[in-house]
């Protein structure tokens, strides 16, 4: 068994050169009494107090969102990642991923509620100084106060930084006078503390100020029209010579770039875990309507064509939940060695996290488009009710939308998948490039037999050569392309893709490896079943995106060598898809529920 140490060393990318053990991963069925008391509390706060005032959530009944706040404040929700002696519970970051999880069924509250616990807190209390969190934190951690994040104007959207919020220092040196325009700005209506981002002078970089709501000279826009999520509080801020104090001057100045990148990171993951929060909850809904629902003599769920959407979106939902938690536990693991390494919690915090941001990125993409393919597929399972405004998939169905575009849109979030891994080969802190010309060394000799044993030998093997792909496609890019290669979107989006799904198939294959450790094959018989389903599935998209990056910079023999090598990289045995579809959706069916 290795070590601690040897666990803790894995960095982020790194999961492309390096077989990963099945016990060097946290797995969801391991969370302990404690995490799971928490994620119930989270379930029964949806049951009591969001579902009975769904409605009038949505019709935004004045007072009752920030209302509902103060509750998860009065619970200790809202200070899950506050450290007790600023008034939170200071748990983990995987088990904040849980809870986000598990509020992540509760439609616009969900948004109100990770707006504040997240991009709302987290930037004072990772960058701010000791008066500044103890002004402002234990309030933020009960509720008392609301916060909201104002980055994104009219102008600066992706482009953060091309922002033109202005900020100028007063002759007496005691205030900045700010001003500016906030665009999509969630929780402005009731928001007592703003996060603003804005230049001094003329600085090539934003910095960050804590603004309090009441100052004088913030107006805000009516209320957003919005396609979802039409219970949160999202509207334009202006900003017209408003007097900041210096000392709430959020880090140094020049710095907000880079918090704002961090917190994005953050934001990112949980998102990830927010989203397969939402997606289970969804298939709850379609589980109920066709088990109730009969047509010709039976319930709808008897039928393949209906059991096939809640297997797949059942498959899907797994993967992903599996590569969050993988991913927070790495997390975990490295603000601990940086802990131990005399390093504050704070500064761990945002560094683990930073070491592991191409995983959020390829997670923030795989999990918004997991809720996006559930919500579509069990309104399909509800028919024309479905369609209906009446009924709670159509709810569902349009406040997942927003996913795709929060916290950076998935096209951005898989450019900056492949730069981050690409940089940090530039660093010398991966080598791909090692692996990469071995790889295409492979491509020109008789394929090496690696032989392997247990239950999940070939899907082992399906999953190394997965990776191949990837350093193949990658590595030919780099040398091909060179500088002009972050011009070239749809060949990035291309190798992201082929990552997401490479780091999902081994996640949920070293997931499921783990539990039948645990309980034994008969026991998992379903979860098995889910790991070889996502694998089948994984290996015809990741040919699909290989031979069309390729196809995109490579030509003659080359390319027909890297086509070859693609194909054998890809090959599958039969699976009978059919039969496993049918084995997982009737666990679902009899129980009513998601059931892993």
């Amino acid at each position: 068994m290795e070590t601690l140490e040897e666990k803790k060393a894995i960095k982020g990318g790194e999961f492309i050169i390096r077989e990963t053990k099945a016990n060097e991963i946290f797995i969801p069925e391991n969370w302990n009494e404690e995490q799971k008391m928490i994620a119930q509390m989270c379930y029964d706060f949806i049951k009591t107090e969001i579902m009975p005032n769904i409605e009038d959530i949505d019709k935004m009944k004045e007072g009752l969102m920030p209302s509902i706040v103060e509750k998860a404040g009065e619970l200790g929700l809202l200070g899950l990642s506050v450290p007790e002696e600023l008034g939170g519970m200071g748990v983990d970051f995987k088990t904040s991923l849980l809870a986000t999880e598990a509020l992540g069924g509760s439609h616009s509250f969900s948004v109100a509620f990770g707006a504040h616990t997240g991009i709302g807190t987290l930037p004072l209390l990772y960058y701010g100084n000791e008066e500044q969190k103890a002004k402002y934190i234990p309030k933020l951690a009960t509720g008392e106060w609301k916060a909201s994040y104002c980055l994104t104007e009219p102008s600066a959207g992706s482009d953060a930084n091309s922002g033109k919020s202005r900020a100028k220092l007063t002759e007496d040196g005691k205030h900045y006078i700010l001003n500016g325009q906030k665009m999509w700005i969630t929780n402005a209506g009731f928001a007592n503390l703003h996060t603003v981002f804005a230049k001094i002078d003329d600085d090539k970089n934003l910095s960050a100020f804590l603004v309090e709501a009441d100052s004088e000279g913030i107006t805000l826009n009516a209320e957003e029209k919005k396609l979802g999520i039409k219970g949160s509080s999202t509207r334009q801020v202006f900003y017209n010579n408003v007097k900041v104090p210096v000392e709430n001057l959020l880090s140094e100045r020049g710095n907000g770039f880079k918090i704002a990148i961090n917190i994005l990171n953050i934001g990112r993951i949980k998102l990830a875990a927010g989203v397969v929060g939402a997606a289970k909850e969804t298939v709850n809904v379609g589980l109920k309507y066709a088990n109730e629902r009969e047509q010709f003599g039976r319930p709808i769920s008897k039928y393949g064509a209906i059991r096939q959407k809640f297997a797949k979106s059942a498959t899907y939902i797994y993967a992903v939940e599996a590569a969050t938690y993988r991913a927070g536990q790495n997390i975990d693991d490295a603000i601990a060695s940086l802990i131990a390494g005399g390093m504050d919690k704070g500064q761990a915090t945002l560094k683990g996290i930073e070491q592991f941001a191409a995983e959020c990125a390829m997670l923030k993409v795989a999990g918004s488009e997991c809720l996006d393919y559930t919500v579509d597929e069990m309104l399909q399972v509800h028919g024309g009710m479905g369609y209906s405004a009446e009924s709670l998939i159509e709810k569902a169905y349009r406040d997942a939308r927003i996913n795709r575009i929060f916290e950076g849109t998935n096209e951005i979030n898989r450019m900056l998948t492949v730069d981050m891994i690409l940089k940090r080969a530039m660093k010398g802190e991966l080598d791909l490039m090692g692996p990469a010309m071995k790889v295409a060394g492979e491509l020109m000799s008789v394929p090496e037999t690696v032989e392997r044993e247990g239950i999940f030998a070939k899907e082992h093997g399906y999953v190394a050569n997965f990776k191949k792909t990837i350093l193949m496609a990658a590595g030919s890019a780099v040398q091909k392309l060179m500088a002009t290669l972050g011009k070239e979107q749809e060949v990035l989006m291309g190798i992201a893709d082929m990552s997401i799904d490479t780091y999902l198939a081994e996640s949920v294959l070293l997931r499921v490896e783990q539990l039948v450790e645990k309980v034994g094959e008969e026991a998992a018989a379903d979860q098995i079943a889910l790991a070889k389903a996502f694998i089948y599935d994984a290996a015809d998209r990741i040919n699909k995106n290989g031979k069309d990056t390729l196809n995109s910079f490579a030509e003659g023999d080359e390319l027909r060598m890297m086509l070859m090598g693609l194909k054998r990289f890809t090959k599958h045995d039969p699976l009978n898809i059919k039969n496993i579809n049918q084995q997982v959706a009737q666990t679902l069916i009899n129980k009513g529920e998601y059931a892993y």
